[in-house]
């Protein structure tokens, strides 16, 4: 697991994914960089050090993180499991070994995310003191505002303003938010990109997760709407992306307008 920071800036937190990233130990880059702090622990150890964020930048070639405070990050590292490559063994050989490690890891995380995905729910609704309603597919939904009467139907491009985030916080206590059209809330959250687009965004809504599109559709336009979509409605028992398998994700969604499949306006959105 690894927590970075700078000043009082989180840059990663893998411990908000739930889940500790793979790195595969190289040669260093430069004097004093994460190899170099890596292969100073062994499996089990706990270590805190300072990374030169200038260094890191022009040896790997790319910017310092925007929400970097300073010229160093703070690097809290705990090393859950080590796999060796011992004398004479092959390539083939420690890769065969390493498949293995990662099949049985996601399948020791699978079984646990699918335990723990409806008290995760449960637990959300409580500690926020959601009187949510739930619908015969297992939506959970609160309506804030119910907007007019125009609904949008499958193949309808949506524009909504949108926050997507986990039902656990961050270790730091923030949201955990993994999308938003919002730059406040990106900021907040510790996600902002420069490069993003923050603004109210068309999808179609039938190439929405079923729970997205169902949430959008008890609501009109001028509504606000706060979903929890269990993971048979959102991205299922594969995850995608940085959200994991049988991982339960709430929305909080704004419809700004609907366009019609058939209007000369309608458009072909990525889905997302």
């Amino acid at each position: 697991m690894i927590n970075t920071k700078s000043g009082d800036s989180t840059l990663v937190n893998t411990y908000d994914n739930e889940r500790p990233p793979f790195f595969t130990v190289t040669k260093s880059k430069f004097k004093g960089d994460l190899v170099a702090a890596l292969k100073l622990l062994g499996e089990g150890d706990s270590a805190s050090f300072k990374l030169n964020l200038d260094s890191l930048a022009k040896y790997n070639d790319q910017p310092k993180p925007v929400a970097a405070q300073n010229n160093y990050a703070t690097i809290t590292v705990k090393i859950e499991k080590v796999l060796h490559k011992v004398t004479n063994e092959t390539d083939s050989a420690f890769e065969d070994k390493k498949r293995d490690f990662y099949k049985a890891e996601y399948e020791t995380l699978v079984k646990r995310n699918k335990a723990n995905e409806a008290s995760k729910i449960a637990k959300y609704i409580a500690d926020n003191e959601l009187k949510m309603n739930t619908t015969p597919s297992g939506l959970n939904y609160l309506i804030e505002r119910a907007g007019n009467t125009e609904r949008a139907a499958a193949a309808d491009t949506i524009m909504v303003d949108y926050t997507g985030q986990f039902t656990n916080k961050k270790a730091d206590g923030k949201l955990n938010v993994f999308d938003t059209s919002n730059a406040k809330v990106a900021k907040d959250a510790g996600i902002y990109s420069p490069s993003a687009q923050y603004a109210a965004r068309p999808l179609v809504l039938n190439q929405l997760p079923n729970g997205f599109a169902e949430g959008v559709k008890l609501i009109g336009v001028g509504g606000k709407i706060k979903i929890i979509i269990p993971s048979k409605l959102g991205y299922g028992e594969n995850g995608g992306g940085s959200i994991n398998p049988f991982t339960p994700l709430v929305f909080d969604i704004e419809l700004k307008s609907i366009v019609k499949a058939n209007s000369e306006n309608a458009m072909v959105a990525p889905a997302r």
